[in-house]
């Protein structure tokens, strides 16, 4: 018997950069986050997109919470927790925030 040759063929599918619809920023900017539209904590925004944020804070954040985030410049942004751990969460903005308020926050941040 003549050995048989395995026919090795592998399906790539693209690749999927993350479940974020733009790439973040690394920054590093002082802001403030609140629940009800009051700042109560300050935080550091540690990288940055249209769409969202991660923040730096030593209060806790519990995932799916709707806080009110201060961005210098801006003014208060409505986010939703999406993850959060020990001292850092990743939030997505209700709305994006217009390309020009995220150039000059990319700015300002490096």
């Amino acid at each position: 018997m003549e050995p048989r040759q395995t026919d090795i063929r592998a399906e790539f599918e693209p690749a999927v950069l993350g479940r974020r619809k733009s790439p973040r920023a690394p920054v590093s900017l002082d802001a403030k986050f609140g629940r009800g539209g009051l700042d109560r904590t300050l935080c550091r925004i540690t990288d940055l997109s249209r769409e969202g944020a991660r923040i730096s804070s030593y209060s806790t954040l519990k995932k799916d919470s709707v806080i009110w985030l201060t961005l210098p410049g801006v003014g208060q942004v409505a986010a939703t927790v999406r993850w959060a751990d020990d001292f850092q969460a990743g939030c997505q903005f209700n709305e994006p925030i217009a390309e020009a308020q995220f150039e000059a926050l990319l700015a300002a941040g490096r």
